[in-house]
């Protein structure tokens, strides 16, 4: 297939409806529930490159000693570097064993990122995950983490800054500043949960780029509610339980994988530009591309929204 191309936003960037996430080949065993071999990870990005897909993420944390950026450039260097068009970004990090998110710790974090990935350039770099600054740090204030990313944007290591972050009010409040080009929120615009949703009408407002993670809830509208009892890698409550299940029924009954409708429902938004996807082999890319293709009748996406929980998680 020929995959669309969408622009990012005031970035420019021409991005396809699927960026790869990196999360799931970080060694997360605790949170996945599997590990991933370095040869396994190094291969899947690698069929990342040679697919229609030109967006990857990944973050400074992902993993022991920045696992996922030690894979992802262990494949570009493999390759000689990355395909022309391809966009790579990643996110800044907490110290992973002090929690220090100072200034001079997001420059650490760069420089750390940049000599795994083996690049000198980052078309997006992220904040990742502001919420969880300890009550002593100020992300907004002098030396802080916001006035060390706009030095290094400024610098031209970075063209553009994104948010990505859990938190809809911590998100807001970065992009309040008008220094972020990009909001990525994980989580909250699915099937099932649209805490998300007034974020994003707002950051499309101000023509800024928008991505939707992890639309499949940490995997339970990918592998079912039946064998993943958690949304958003917590237990989910019963108003949630049941939606999925009635939602899983319904897709059934429609012929159409409730994966295929996790997942459109994400990019067949006009409020988002791109939906970030964890995966973990590579014939995963072929698998999510033609989730992507299933044809999905107006009729169930009529059902599917009736059947939608009313409280967030």
């Amino acid at each position: 297939m020929t995959m669309q191309r969408n622009t990012l936003g005031k970035t420019g960037l021409e991005v396809g409806p699927l960026c790869i996430g990196t999360s799931t080949i970080a060694g997360f065993t605790e949170t996945y529930g599997y590990d991933v071999d370095q040869e396994r990870a190094v291969e899947t990005i690698l069929a990342v490159f040679d697919s229609e897909v030109n967006y990857l993420d990944t973050g400074n944390n992902y993993g022991k000693d920045g696992l996922a950026e030690r894979r992802v450039g262990e494949a570009i260097r493999r390759r000689g570097g990355l395909p022309e068009g391809f966009v790579l970004q990643t996110k800044v990090d907490a110290d992973p064993e002090t929690g220090d998110y100072s200034g001079a710790r997001v420059r650490r974090s760069v420089e750390e990122s940049l000599e795994r990935l083996g690049v000198d350039h980052l078309p997006i770099l992220a904040l990742h995950d502001p919420e969880f600054m300890s009550p002593d740090q100020d992300g907004f204030g002098p030396g802080g983490a916001l006035e060390a990313l706009v030095e290094i944007r400024d610098s031209g290591v970075a063209d553009h800054l994104a948010v990505a972050s859990g938190s809809v009010e911590v998100s807001q409040r970065y992009l309040d500043t008008g220094e972020f080009d990009v909001v990525l929120n994980h989580n909250r615009f699915t099937l099932l949960n649209r805490e998300a949703q007034g974020l994003f009408e707002g950051a499309r407002a101000k023509g800024l780029g928008v991505l939707n993670a992890a639309p499949y809830g940490g995997g339970m509208l990918a592998k079912g509610p039946a064998q993943q009892p958690k949304y958003c890698y917590g237990e989910r409550d019963e108003a949630f339980a049941a939606s999925a299940f009635a939602m899983a029924k319904a897709c059934e009954a429609a012929g159409v994988p409730l994966a295929a409708a996790a997942l459109q429902f994400s990019t067949r938004s006009p409020l988002v530009d791109s939906t970030v996807v964890g995966i973990s082999r590579p014939e995963r890319i072929a698998e999510t591309l033609e989730l992507l293709a299933v044809e999905i009748p107006e009729s169930l996406w009529d059902e599917l929204e009736a059947l939608k929980p009313d409280a967030h998680i």
